[in-house]
């Protein structure tokens, strides 16, 4: 984990335009700032998904077509701390569903802490903790022929350029059998006004997230970034559809990570991209979609249709 961890900064800050992937926001520290956000007035999207899951659970199961006497297993990828796929596992024991839970996380913690705390919920609950990227853990998806749901939620998806989602969902599908089915968290295109303070909030706590992956890289790579010298930005533009954010240097400087044997040199302003947050809708869908054997069979929305919900089957 460490050795892609220093490839990625070393590619990413290499490159003329810097980048930083947004999976490394996720170590101790930032799992707990992550869980600040989700709660923050501005941050809609939690509470969106989560309204789903609470009010329409009856439909999602139905949509799942699973029965008590066959087992399957719900696979989550990037579980997080499993807020809203806990309304659907009470939904599922409490009426003696046949299954096993699979989270999967790039963050170790996130999935000690998720484990800890369904086991306090749910005591019959079967419990499988995978670390690792989401790439990585496709492959062992089809080792038996058990059902199975793949839970992909929280706008996850998101976080991939249109390109990326659209091989994502080709290897995914790829990875199924004809009765698996999987259910897509999407974030839907909205007005600048709703969206961008969701990835810039009053109190700062997503620029505290943000900031967090140059002190990880400090921490973890001996690097001497000043935090003090860079601040967030966040975009968004409603024709696109994608919210950006950034770290911008405030001065002119240079950093030197001990762990790559190297100096990197930031112009004042210089931008570091962190993170893409694509906003969908079914149009954007279908095209991603397009070649990957998948297709749109339900849709539940929120009550203000802020965030969808998609269950994707095999053509």
């Amino acid at each position: 984990m460490k050795k892609n961890f220093k490839n990625a900064v070393r590619n990413g800050l290499s490159k003329a335009n810097k980048t930083l992937p947004s999976k490394y926001f996720y170590d101790a520290i930032g799992d707990k700032i992550f869980v600040k956000i989700m709660h923050m007035p501005e941050y809609y999207l939690t509470r969106a998904e989560q309204e789903i899951f609470k009010n329409k659970v009856d439909e999602i199961v139905t949509y799942l077509k699973i029965n008590k006497e066959n087992p399957f297993e719900i696979i989550e990828l990037g579980a997080g701390d499993g807020t809203k796929t806990k309304l659907l596992l009470k939904e599922l024991t409490s009426n003696n569903f046949n299954f096993k839970y699979v989270p999967i996380d790039i963050s170790n913690d996130a999935l000690i802490n998720l484990k800890n705390s369904l086991s306090k919920k749910f005591n019959s609950l079967i419990v499988e903790t995978k670390q690792g990227d989401y790439f990585e853990v496709l492959d062992d998806l089809n080792k038996n022929n058990i059902k199975k749901i793949i839970l992909f939620l929280g706008s996850n998806i998101g976080n991939m350029s249109d390109e990326n989602a659209t091989l994502f969902l080709q290897k995914l599908s790829s990875k199924m059998h004809k009765n698996d089915i999987v259910l897509l968290g999407t974030d839907v295109i909205k007005n600048k006004n709703i969206v961008l303070p969701a990835y810039s909030d009053a109190a700062g706590i997503t620029k505290r997230f943000n900031l967090n992956l140059l002190t990880r890289i400090n921490n973890e790579l001996g690097a001497n970034f000043n935090i003090d010298n860079f601040d967030h930005l966040a975009t968004y533009t409603e024709n696109e559809g994608i919210a950006r954010s950034f770290l911008v240097s405030k001065i002119k400087q240079s950093v030197n990570i001990k762990g790559l044997e190297k100096t990197f040199e930031f112009e004042k302003g210089e931008k570091i991209h962190t993170e893409n947050s694509r906003k969908y809708n079914d149009e954007i869908l279908e095209s991603v979609l397009k070649n990957s054997g998948l297709q749109i069979s339900e849709k539940l929305m929120d009550s203000k249709k802020y965030f969808a919900d998609y269950i994707l089957t095999k053509k």
